[in-house]
């Protein structure tokens, strides 16, 4: 029985172990790992960072995986020696016998030779334990600044900036991604980037980094100084050979290893960023895990041989369209097409030499950017196309085309993820094996699984494959733990009378004992909304910031947010506030978009005692973590404001005290403006109210966050009440029939803003919706403030994990 010692569990020895399993292979596998965790997909850092996941979300090989393939894990133990001659690897528990040793140690980031590297507050960008550091600084305020305009620089910019940080690029060259995109498309990032706060300042050396016990700020060869909190250098890696150097291993620039991944010694493999192949390095993840196949197939006894291809390049950056693929360098006898559509932000550049596409730059529009790159690939003639290459494979002909083209156009062996390194062969083979939904293509390929910018692509090969009877996965199950949608789910609990959480995952047949952190939340909401008179809330199937009636925050402490109605408050309130921030130390008082005051960084031991004296004050939750009512934004209406055409102000009082402590399937945004000056931003709610002289115009469905959308107009009506009964009623038919965090501009979507009319404009039913709601008011809406302030010991359960990482 072979044994096999694999040093290091990254991605690509990751996928080498996920092929060798596969392949049937039985011998004993012994994982070591300098990181104190298995494997997980550094490529995700960047979401991590930002916030958009969190760790347990990009994980790819858990504690289950490893036990159930045999693999003994040594994580968090580094290996100092490796003794060629005895065939064993040395480390802090002594030695290991290896039959076949595979050397995975991957890169170590290049940090620059300047004064001031070693001080507290510089870190580079590789692992979890530097993106941990970077969103412990990045706090709102916090001054960073990135060395490195490249790949991995942007994406901890973004990530930062995201979190409230004030970032600043340094660049030495004199635009951004120079390595994959021309002086255009690095314009238009550019440009990008400084609209979402982040300065760039390109062409610039560093020089010194300042302070004197930690980091201060960095100081360019120009004489410029930026102030700093944290300094993060994304300026390169460089290959990790110190073992294999030690060992006396062949070293080029990184490992040297054959067609096979195999070293110098005959024992001895590498693979991933420590090596080198044909005097070149590889630093993305494609030819990575063809590495791993091609190791994979060497230790099965099976002939395989590395041959590197072609790689593209996507930034991983919410909202930036970005991709780069081949050589755009401008050199003899090459030529260009381009377009632009500056309007829309977007510009294409392909590179052709002789009759041949050999580099691609797109921005603002990638949706091609697969098509192309096969090309690029394939080497193919593409003379006969030359006037509408640049408009992709639907154009081809001179036509607009079947919208599926392009991706027909692709050979099997296309990429399609590059994160997984997923093939358009893999995927159609998977959906004819009976794969027909996204979540089943992920879990047997892997597409679509890590950053989701293939997503997209993913369903239209599906469609592709499917034909008629590809849905678009619009409808999934409600999560693993049931077949039933969130439709089918709602529709059986009214039908079937069901009135408990084990009720209905007894009758409709839950897979689990006790459910998920995905549907138990739910659950919980559907049947608070159902059976509002039978049904009380179960708080341990609430997520934590609901249990703890505020919103933890990164560092373990929590935010208060209490609520000011319609955004007007008191002096006397302001001294309530102003005194409990001074008796708990609270450290930011923050002034929110939605017109509240946030106390940020309560302890919560805290929080009880700072409940009870803002209750003292009169003042109740603002259910700024809730799925429900969160505010009410006003302008100043007719009181004060000489373009006021009604009283937007006392309206929006109104509404607030009408609708708060409402459960809701997610949060619920409300604004009241005075006059279509639109002051309190109404038309980029859930709910909008404009005032203007024949009434109130009542908008629904906007969206402001990741997503952007204009209200769209529900219906006018002439007075307070009217707008108060349409209001209660239209909460009431989302709270009835969305699917439980859908926000309403989603469920609108779903549904149709003419079903939405129709139900409010027949009175009858208006008014029914309008009593139900204020029946579910009548025993919900209550302050968990006053309620758990009373009894702190029974406040804070032991389970407050549980639902966290759903969260």
């Amino acid at each position: 029985m072979m044994r096999l010692v694999v040093i290091g569990a990254g991605m690509a020895s990751g996928r080498m172990l996920e092929q060798l399993f596969e392949a049937g292979f039985a011998g004993e596998v012994t994982l070591f790992n300098g990181e104190p965790r298995g494997n997980y997909n550094r490529l995700m850092l960047s979401p991590v960072l930002s916030g958009e996941k969190t760790y347990a979300q990009i994980v790819t090989h858990d504690d289950a995986w490893y036990a159930a393939h045999g693999v003994e894990c040594r994580f968090g133990e580094h290996v100092t020696k490796i003794d060629r001659e005895r065939k064993v690897v040395v480390s802090k528990r002594g030695e290991t016998p290896y039959d076949a040793l595979v050397i995975a140690t991957g890169s170590a980031p290049f940090i620059i030779p300047v004064a001031g590297k070693e001080l507290p507050g510089v870190c580079t960008y590789r692992d979890l334990e530097d993106t941990n550091a970077m969103i412990a600084a990045s706090r709102p305020g916090a001054k960073a600044v990135v060395i490195g305009g490249g790949l991995l620089g942007l994406e901890a910019a973004a990530g930062m900036a995201a979190r409230g940080a004030e970032v600043t690029v340094i660049h030495l060259m004199g635009h951004l991604m120079e390595r994959q995109l021309d002086p255009s498309a690095g314009y238009l990032l550019q440009k990008d980037l400084e609209r979402r706060g982040i300065r760039i300042h390109c062409t610039g050396a560093t020089k010194a980094i300042l302070g004197a016990e930690r980091v201060e700020a960095v100081l360019l060869e120009d004489a410029t100084v930026y102030p700093a909190d944290l300094v993060c250098m994304a300026v390169g890696i460089r290959p990790e050979v110190r073992l294999a150097t030690d060992a006396h291993l062949e070293i080029g620039r990184g490992v040297v290893v054959d067609d096979q991944m195999r070293t110098s010694d005959p024992a001895i493999f590498a693979l991933g960023e420590c090596v080198e192949h044909n005097k070149q390095l590889f630093g993305l993840v494609a030819p990575l895990y063809d590495q791993a196949k091609v190791l994979a197939a060497t230790l099965m006894g099976t002939e395989a041989a590395f041959r590197p291809v072609q790689t593209a390049t996507k930034l991983k950056v919410t909202g930036v369209d970005l991709f780069s693929a081949g050589d755009f360098a401008d050199a003899p006898g090459r030529e260009d097409i381009v377009f632009r559509d500056p309007g829309r932000g977007v510009y294409k550049r392909l590179v052709l030499e002789g009759d041949q596409l050999i580099g691609a730059v797109m921005y603002g529009d990638t949706g091609d950017g697969s098509w192309f790159f096969d090309k690029i690939k394939s080497g193919e003639d593409v003379s006969g196309a030359r006037e509408t290459l640049i408009f992709g494979p639907a154009f081809q002909g001179g036509a607009q085309a079947d919208p599926l083209a392009a991706v027909a156009a692709l050979p099997p062996e296309a990429e399609i993820c590059g994160c997984n390194g997923v093939c358009k062969g893999k995927i159609t083979a998977a959906v004819a094996a009976g794969a027909v939904t996204l979540d089943a293509v992920r879990v047997e390929t892997k597409a679509s699984a890590s950053c989701g910018t293939c997503t997209g692509l993913v369903e239209k090969v599906m469609a592709l494959t499917l034909g008629d009877s590809f849905t678009a996965n619009a409808n999934p199950p409600m999560c693993k733990c049931t077949d039933h949608t969130h439709e089918d789910v709602r529709r059986m609990i009214k039908a079937q009378g069901l009135k408990s959480i084990p009720a209905v995952m007894q009758e409709l047949g839950w897979k689990t004992v006790g459910g998920c952190a995905s549907c138990r939340p739910a659950l919980n909401y559907y049947l608070i909304s159902d059976w509002p008179l039978e049904y009380r809330d179960d708080r341990q199937s609430r997520f934590v910031n609901e249990r703890n009636h505020a919103n933890i925050q990164k560092d373990g402490t929590y935010s208060v947010v209490p609520r000011m109605w319609g955004g007007v408050t008191t002096s006397a309130e302001l001294r309530a506030i102003a005194d409990a921030a001074d008796r708990y130390a609270v450290p930011m008082i923050k002034v929110t978009g939605g017109q509240r005051i946030d106390l940020l960084g309560v302890k919560k031991h805290d929080l009880p005692a700072i409940w009870a004296d803002l209750n003292d004050a009169g003042m109740v939750s603002g259910h700024a973590y809730a799925k429900g009512l969160r505010t009410v934004k006003t302008c100043v209406g007719t009181e004060f404001c000489r373009f006021g055409t009604q009283d937007s102000t006392g309206l929006g009082i109104k509404l607030e005290k009408l609708l708060w402590g409402s459960w809701t399937p997610a949060k619920v945004k409300l604004a009241v403006s005075g006059c279509p000056r639109n002051c309190a931003e109404a038309t980029c709610k859930d709910i909008g109210v404009v005032c203007v002289d024949s009434g109130y115009q009542i908008s629904v469905a906007g969206a402001a966050g990741m997503d952007v959308k204009e209200t769209e107009l529900l219906c006018t009506v002439a007075t307070e009440e009217e707008a108060m009964e349409v209001i209660s009623a239209f909460v009431q038919l989302y709270r009835e029939n969305a699917r439980y965090l859908h926000r309403i501009y989603k469920w609108v979507a779903k549904v149709g803003l003419d079903w939405c009319k129709a139900q409010i404009a027949d009175p009858a039913n208006r008014r029914a919706l309008h009593d139900r709601f204020i029946l579910s008011q009548r025993i919900y809406q209550t302050d968990p403030w006053a309620e758990l302030a009373e009894r702190p010991a029974d406040w804070a359960p032991i389970a407050d994990l549980t639902l966290r990482a759903a969260e």
